[in-house]
């Protein structure tokens, strides 16, 4: 990834108020998604999702990606309403080592006695600005008569 979009990622995981949520697949295919509250960018332009459950359908299904190359989606939604898709591929988990126990010894100093079941690391594939008003407007672009009756009847309205 270049420099400017991991740097846009990096500013938006390190606001506070920045909501991130990482999806993944299970074993139907059906996704799941939960907040990623721990949710990081490395040095190198990967995310870094610290799992504390070892049984944890998150972690289950990081796996199941890992072993068949399922791919896994990662949101960042901002106050200011911005929103960032994150296609990733899962690219290696930590269960042990310095990565391991750095991330331990820092969920264990903000939340007291937790597990840490991986750190898993994501390369990052695609990012997409999925705010509304770029939705919007790419949706208008591509589809221009594509417009509910009632939106029409109001814009002959206006004065």
């Amino acid at each position: 990834m270049t420099g400017t979009i991991t740097s846009d990622i990096r500013e938006l995981l390190a606001h506070p108020a920045t909501v991130a949520t990482i999806a993944t697949l299970d074993e139907t295919g059906a996704p799941y998604a939960v907040p990623a509250l721990f949710l990081q960018l490395d040095d190198s332009g990967r995310l870094v999702h610290p799992e504390l459950l070892e049984t944890s359908t998150t972690h289950r299904n990081l796996l199941r990606s890992i072993w068949f190359e399922l791919p896994v989606t990662i949101t960042l939604f901002s106050l200011r309403g911005r929103v960032t898709i994150v296609r990733g591929k899962v690219h290696k988990a930590h269960v042990s080592g310095p990565l391991f126990s750095d991330h331990y010894r820092e969920l264990r100093s903000r939340l007291g006695d937790v597990d840490l079941a991986a750190v898993w690391l994501i390369d990052i594939l695609e990012i997409i600005d999925d705010t509304f008003a770029l939705r919007r407007a790419r949706e208008e672009e591509l589809h221009p008569f594509f417009k509910h009756l009632d939106r029409l009847a109001v814009a002959d309205r206006t004065p």
